[in-house]
């Protein structure tokens, strides 16, 4: 749990520094598939380096684990006709409104939860991530978390499984993708269990989240700062009116899908006719559209 510390005489804030270790993780990634090639881009090496403090061996293991989690989980290949009824309740969808960044939001509401499968919860959870991932404009890397905790009792706990299952996917499979994370009214009671969430979350992600209260004035321009209050929906002390729509909502990622399958249908059928390359398996990748793969997850 303690920061790890970079290495010797490295400068993070050196530009040729940081390029040479880029370079240096590309080479000792070696010959990758043509999706993993669109996947391990510069800006995603960046990541997989800045989350092990730019150890280049260190950042080479986590991102093969990734190659490896996503050929065998294959995120790209997960449509909304999948996951729809996880999202009838609009327990977790991407919001209509960015941050003063332009960064994309997902909203979660843990009370709103419908379903009790764990794997659809987690699939459920890929697809909106990598949804988000694509909707980010040019030149964002980075995305905000809105969880609303309003109501929210130790009934609405998630099993600790899925807890478990949900930190390692985000902290290791989509590494440095969180801007800031705000945890809106949550209860006293949320606080012991928090507790026991934080020995799966990393310090880096740690210092990340903000607890906010809507009746406390201070709390909320932190929020404010991120987000601006005319576009944050009134459930969450601003002043846009918009609520979440299921028939919208899914028709907007059907959409999604459609843009998502055309990106990826030359790269699969190139990559399904060499199904190995120099004896490793071929990466499969999440979907990005072409105008943002120089960030691919």
């Amino acid at each position: 749990m303690f920061r790890r510390k970079h290495d010797p005489g490295f400068n993070s804030n050196d530009a040729e520094q940081r390029e040479a270790k880029i370079s240096e993780l590309k080479a000792a990634l070696g010959t990758l598939s043509a999706r993993g090639e669109k996947y391990c881009s510069e800006a995603c090496l960046k990541r997989y380096l800045e989350a092990r403090n730019w150890n280049v061996a260190k950042a080479r293991k986590m991102l093969e684990e990734s190659l490896k989690w996503r050929a065998a989980y294959r995120p790209e290949d997960i449509r909304w006709p999948d996951v729809s009824v996880e999202a009838e309740t609009g327990k977790m969808y991407r919001a209509s409104f960015r941050d003063r960044e332009g960064r994309t939001v997902v909203v979660m509401k843990p009370t709103k939860q419908n379903t009790s499968s764990h794997e659809g919860q987690i699939r459920f959870l890929v697809y909106t991530l990598e949804n988000a991932i694509f909707s980010l404009p040019e030149g964002q890397e980075k995305m905000v978390w809105l969880i609303d905790f309003t109501g929210w009792t130790v009934a609405h706990a998630s099993p600790i499984k899925t807890s478990r299952e949900t930190a390692n996917i985000l902290q290791n499979h989509f590494p440095e993708r969180l801007a800031i994370a705000f945890l809106f009214n949550p209860p006293k009671v949320f606080e012991a269990f928090y507790k026991v969430i934080k020995i799966f979350l990393d310090p880096k992600s740690i210092e990340k989240v903000n607890f906010v209260y809507q009746k406390d004035e201070e709390s909320m321009k932190v929020m404010y700062k991120y987000i601006d209050p005319e576009v944050l929906p009134v459930e969450f002390g601003g002043k846009n009116n918009v609520v979440y729509n299921h028939e919208e909502y899914s028709e907007l990622m059907i959409q999604d899908d459609i843009k998502t399958a055309n990106f990826w249908a030359v790269d699969a059928k190139t990559d399904h006719t060499n199904p190995a390359i120099n004896g490793n398996l071929v990466p499969e990748v999440a979907p990005q559209p072409s105008l943002l793969a120089a960030k691919a997850s």
